[in-house]
């Protein structure tokens, strides 16, 4: 009886031996691996620290450089296109003017005389007679105007700047612009006072305004026209050529004093109610 007791004993403390050896060596085992938890836990962590920060990111600017960019090199390319287009348009304007040049005195006749059918061509072509008639008589300045700087070069040749060291021809052309200019405002002054109703004129009287209009030109273009005889008193050119110039001198004069005489007859006519008024006066 006294051994079943002690075998027993013995086989209790020798179970509880092993449970408690195998408890301990596990509490062991995950004490002595902290990375495995740790890790798995700083995986999390940093996982949602890198979505965060993701999140969080604050937008590059690299976009707005790269349109800041490319708006200024648009803005770069239209000042070049600009500069590029008035460069071209100095170029052919120059080109026109050289081709609408003589280099000789016969050149400078054939073209005076083309010029001038083409005009006449061009009037033949209207329809209204009264129109025909303001352009019959104001293009003779016109073909001045082209005459005069048809003949630039060769009034800026080596023999026209004998005597006083240079050519007259770019104040002529600069004169003759000028005349041109005086042009597109007398040609539609005058068609008011030739296409004003009879009627109205016979009541109101002239077209006092388009008449003040011309005398005003005229009174500029007599001015132009004894610079333009002072040139051709300085310049040694050929004789041919000074007697161009000369007679496209005088077409300008006798049409000043044609517009002149019309514009002074227009201002005087007050008509009837002018007539009476001032009888009354």
């Amino acid at each position: 009886m006294k051994e079943k007791i002690i075998f027993l004993s013995l086989a209790f403390i020798l179970s509880a031996s092993m449970v408690f050896a195998q408890g301990t060596e596990n509490k062991n085992s995950d004490a002595g691996n902290p990375e495995t938890t740790q890790g798995d836990k700083g995986n999390g962590e940093e996982s949602k620290q890198g979505l965060d920060t993701q999140g969080n990111q604050p937008e590059s600017p690299q976009g707005n450089d790269a349109d800041d960019s490319a708006q200024e090199q648009n803005r770069e390319q239209e000042r070049v296109n600009e500069q590029t287009g008035e460069s071209n348009g100095e170029i052919i304007g120059e080109q026109v003017r050289q081709q609408n040049r003589a280099v000789n005195k016969e050149q400078l006749k054939t073209m005076i005389a083309n010029k001038k059918q083409e005009m006449d061509q061009e009037v033949q072509g209207m329809k209204d007679e009264k129109q025909q008639k303001v352009y019959q008589n104001q293009n003779k300045v016109r073909e001045a105007v082209h005459a005069l700087l048809a003949a630039e070069d060769l009034l800026t040749t080596e023999e026209s700047t004998r005597g006083n060291g240079k050519g007259i021809g770019p104040e002529v052309s600069a004169i003759a612009r000028e005349f041109n200019n005086s042009v597109d405002k007398t040609i539609p002054a005058e068609e008011k006072i030739q296409k004003r109703n009879r009627v109205v004129a016979f009541f109101f009287g002239g077209d006092e305004e388009a008449a003040e209009d011309i005398l005003e030109e005229t009174n500029k273009n007599k001015e132009r026209i004894q610079q333009l005889k002072q040139l051709k008193e300085q310049c040694d050119c050929d004789e041919e050529v000074r007697n161009i110039v000369q007679e496209q001198i005088q077409k300008v004069e006798q049409e000043q004093n044609r517009l002149e005489q019309l514009a002074q007859e227009e201002k005087s006519n007050k008509g009837l109610f002018g007539w009476l008024f001032g009888w009354m006066k």
